[in-house]
């Protein structure tokens, strides 16, 4: 389990998420109940609390965990959402409308007609384009999920 958590850590690091998240968000992943505490992850990954501290509230941050208490107990468990590449995707299509509309502002500040205004309007096309086509391939996912069974859609592999 922790060759595979360090070997698809590295496959995440390199698209640019940064370590200490990533081995945390593969080790929750792994995890049958997608649900972990800080001291579980700390021993899982062999790593201090304040490592697993730093790297939870960054998932946090960007959304891609919860934080839930145990009723009776001051411990908190971190929690992974059953759509978690969903929402990697909506993650990702929030960025590039931040980046379209500062863009926007861009094209304006230079001007549409110069070289670099156009190159910024083209790019804020390409964000807008990817934005609706990924509308619609979350859509199409829904519709075959909701149709097939586990096998089909890859869930159980």
């Amino acid at each position: 389990m922790r060759d595979f958590i360090e070997s698809f850590t590295g496959q995440l690091t390199q698209m640019g998420f940064p370590r200490t998240p990533a081995r945390i968000f593969v080790a929750l992943l792994t995890s049958d109940s997608s649900t972990l505490t800080a001291a579980e992850l700390a021993d899982l990954l062999r790593t201090s609390p304040a490592s697993v501290s730093s790297g939870v509230r960054y998932l946090l941050q960007v959304g891609l965990v919860a934080a839930e208490g145990e009723p009776g107990s001051r411990r908190l468990h971190y929690r992974m959402s059953t759509r978690v590449w969903e929402d990697v995707v909506q993650l990702r299509d929030r960025q590039f409308s931040r980046w379209a509309t500062e863009l926007r502002h861009g094209v304006e500040v230079l001007g549409p007609a110069t070289p670099a205004g156009e190159r910024m309007a083209q790019t804020v096309g390409y964000f807008e384009f990817i934005s609706r086509e990924i509308a619609g391939l979350l859509a199409r996912w829904h519709a075959q999920s909701a149709s097939a069974g586990p096998a089909e859609t890859g869930a159980g592999r």
